[in-house]
């Protein structure tokens, strides 16, 4: 079965060290069979602070129909973000409020936070999957908190712990799991 599966970036800040992170998270993904994984990066798509909906835009920012239009046909998504004060960045939340209110419906979402302190992203986690039932996905179980970053990649983004890889593979294999149950039922 082919799942189609984005990895969301959820962060356009300057020396984020949670692109380290994305980027074997995303090669963990890459290397999965039968998974497609597009990049959303919003430090790409750098969508302004959200007025209207995507549904009432007449001209969309650049990129915001296409961001929208792969959510809506994955089969799941991961997502990849910092904790910033406890909880996740605006950015993203700007990014998801653009979406109409179901996009994800019945969609699995795997949530992967990352933290420079001891906690790994967990208050972040919590939050993100109240935003993610409220648009009608499904946040999987299994997640990844990364505790203190900078001890687990360089400034470089070289892998310091190679045991992050495995955890990665775990949590993607976890969440194809749960889209192809979900995929396969809504057939």
């Amino acid at each position: 079965m082919s799942l189609t599966i984005p990895l969301l970036l959820g962060t356009p800040r300057l020396g984020r060290q949670s692109a380290h992170v994305a980027a074997h998270v995303h090669a963990a993904m890459s290397a999965t069979g039968g998974v497609t994984a597009p990049l959303l990066d919003l430090s790409v798509l750098d969508f302004p602070i959200m007025e209207q909906r995507l549904a009432d835009l007449a001209d969309p920012p650049p990129g915001l129909t296409e961001f929208s239009a792969t959510l809506a046909a994955a089969d799941a998504l991961m997502i990849v973000t910092p904790e910033y004060k406890n909880g996740y960045p605006g950015s993203l939340k700007n990014a998801l409020d653009y979406q109409v209110a179901g996009i994800l419906r019945r969609k699995p979402v795997a949530i992967c936070t990352v933290s420079s302190s001891g906690f790994g992203g967990i208050l972040c986690l919590a939050q993100l999957r109240l935003v993610i039932l409220a648009m009608g996905g499904l946040p999987i179980p299994e997640s990844l908190p990364v505790s203190d970053v900078r001890s687990v990649f360089a400034a470089d983004g070289t892998l310091l712990q190679p045991g992050f890889d495995a955890k990665a593979r775990s949590l993607v294999a976890d969440l194809c799991w749960y889209a192809g149950r979900m995929k396969s039922d809504g057939d």
